[in-house]
């Protein structure tokens, strides 16, 4: 909370169930909701974690709808399921894929960059050449997760923060961190005993 509260960008790192992505919705909904900016924008790379379910039906942002469920689930959660229609209606709220960023720009935005292990390098680049002015950033993932097999975006600017000494606070959850439950405590540790 003192890296959101403190820096326009913050990378959060940490396994499953240790609140990443909860945190980072409540308080995208709670400046959204104070006024203290004008948009959400949810993204995150449309790559499976398993078997691909094939094509979505519908327009991009129905498409995308499946892959940000967790992150408006909690935003609808705070804002009423009345406000929350009524700004995704008005794109306030705004799911935008990948696939079309390029060329965009994200002025008086906080914005969400999901499952960011799963992003190449010219990705990440990408997505962090589209924020604009009075904008704030939340980048989530867990390096253990990624799907591609290639270098992974997250881990390219983490070193490059790390090298550069650039102003991004990392904030590094670990299983101790798990608050989703004690179930998922345990199998994240067994997993990690085994290396998987």
């Amino acid at each position: 909370m003192e890296a959101l509260k403190g820096s326009p960008q913050v990378i959060v790192t940490g396994s499953a169930g240790t609140g990443k992505t909860y945190i980072a919705a409540s308080w995208a909904a709670r400046l959204f909701a104070a006024g203290k900016v004008e948009r959400i924008i949810l993204t995150r790379p449309n790559v499976p974690s398993g078997r691909s379910l094939g094509f979505f039906p519908g327009t991009m942002e129905e498409k995308m709808a499946p892959w940000v469920i967790p992150f408006t689930d909690v935003i609808e959660q705070h804002l009423g399921p009345g406000a929350f229609e009524t700004s995704t209606k008005k794109r306030s709220i705004d799911i935008v894929p990948f696939e079309v960023m390029r060329g965009r720009t994200f002025h008086n935005s906080f914005v969400i960059l999901d499952e960011a292990q799963n992003t190449t390098p010219s990705e990440m680049k990408m997505f962090l050449t589209r924020i604009g002015d009075e904008s704030q950033v939340v980048i989530n993932g867990d390096i253990k997760q990624s799907d591609l097999k290639s270098d992974s975006g997250l881990l390219t600017v983490l070193k490059m923060v790390q090298k550069q000494s650039l102003p991004v606070p990392h904030i590094e959850f670990t299983v101790d961190d798990i608050v989703r439950s004690d179930i998922c405590a345990m199998w994240v540790k067994a997993f990690d005993k085994v290396g998987i």
